[in-house]
């Protein structure tokens, strides 16, 4: 008897299609939508920070999207306003944006695939782009989902800062507590990766560890201080433990 190869199909499952997979930018979208609300009321905050202190709307905008350096934004809107040289500027850039550096040693940067791809996920590569990418969820993420992923950041934190300075005008002094969101972000970030390291103890000991001598040693350059130390605590404990794997067991 002939078998209608169609009905074969469905009956060997092998043989059948694989399931259609789920759109990449969905799937960078949903990623990133808690980390998108944090950067809303800040990208608010940062936009009507523009506004008030004397500086066109569009700077914010401008800002957002050709610096996409949150932090250091905020400090340099009082630098331009006071007009400090740019020797200034751009040494307090280096000291705030420094840590970036640090980051690349564990950002998924090999998996992005083609030059301009990767040009593109440098310049974006942010706090919280890269705490999304360092989850252990996210080791099996393709090149589109990780740019997606940097894309829909970028593009929140460009969005509300510039909604923010159009409507900087509109928000009442009084309004306070806006910058808090940074903070409260941050933490969550910080929890989701202390989750992710299966009780792994020494890691966030040894940040802690870290960041409590930058503090008392270095206490005007702290953050690159403690991001200096800390990397070298993991190089230090990564060659341990090579080491201690290649011993020969005795009998």
């Amino acid at each position: 008897m002939r078998i209608n190869p169609a009905v074969a199909d469905l009956a060997d499952p092998a043989s059948a299609p694989p399931p259609r997979k789920r759109s990449e930018a969905r799937a960078a979208f949903r990623d990133c939508a808690s980390v998108g609300l944090g950067l809303l009321p800040l990208g608010l905050a940062f936009g009507a920070l523009v506004i008030q202190s004397g500086l066109d709307w569009w700077w914010a905008g401008m800002s957002a999207a050709l610096i996409f350096g949150g932090s250091f934004e905020f400090l340099l809107i009082g630098m331009v306003a006071a007009a400090d040289p740019l020797v200034s500027v751009a040494v307090a850039a280096f000291l705030v944006q420094a840590r970036h550096v640090f980051y690349t040693l564990s950002f998924p940067l090999h998996r992005v695939e083609g030059r301009l791809a990767k040009t593109y996920s440098t310049f974006a590569l942010t706090d919280e782009a890269y705490a999304l990418t360092a989850a252990a969820q996210a080791r099996t993420w393709s090149s589109r989902r990780i740019l997606w992923l940097q894309f829909f950041i970028h593009l929140y934190w460009a969005g509300s800062a510039t909604a923010g300075a159009l409507l900087g005008s509109f928000i009442p002094d009084s309004v306070t507590g806006l910058d808090f969101a940074l903070i409260a972000l941050f933490t969550v970030l910080a929890l989701d990766a202390v989750r992710d390291l299966r009780g792994d103890l020494p890691t966030p000991v040894l940040a802690l560890v870290c960041a409590l001598v930058a503090r008392f040693l270095f206490p005007h350059q702290m953050l690159l201080a403690a991001f200096a130390l800390f990397t070298a605590g993991l190089l230090a404990r990564h060659l341990a433990r090579r080491t201690t794997r290649r011993k020969p067991a005795h009998a």
